[in-house]
């Protein structure tokens, strides 16, 4: 789990170890001390970071749900799609889009795995990641 990113002090952070190590009844007794421990603490800083992660997660799976949908425009229209990629994306390389697009449209008129579909996917992932960074 990513509670290493959350600014815990280090006699909380030890006693989280302890408690993933321990087992059955001690595990139990310990997490109560975890829970006395935090409630001498300011837990303002801990919520603002769990909310981080939980947002983050949440705006992958936005960006991701935002891609499918491209990804079905772009197998369905064509070139209508295409104008929408590259004005989202101008790094995209257009040859190699037409290619995947292309195929994918041949792969579901023949009723084949969808290899280009995924790879369409992952282009526009990287896409975005690309330009994210």
């Amino acid at each position: 789990m990513p509670w290493k990113k959350i600014p815990l002090d280090d006699d909380l952070r030890a006693a989280i170890e302890l408690a993933q190590r321990i087992k059955k009844e001690g595990r139990r007794r310990q997490i109560q001390l975890i829970g006395k421990m935090m409630r001498s603490r300011d837990m303002d800083p801990i919520r603002q970071a769990l909310d981080k992660l939980k947002n983050r997660h949440n705006q992958q799976v936005s960006l991701f749900h935002k891609l499918e949908a491209l990804r079905d425009r772009l197998v369905e229209e064509g070139d209508e799609a295409m104008s929408e990629v590259l004005r989202l994306y101008p790094q995209a390389d257009r040859q190699q889009l037409r290619v995947l697009i292309r195929n994918a449209q041949k792969e579901k008129a023949a009723n084949k795995p969808p290899k280009s579909y995924r790879q369409i996917f992952s282009y526009l992932r990287e896409l975005a990641e690309e330009q994210e960074s």
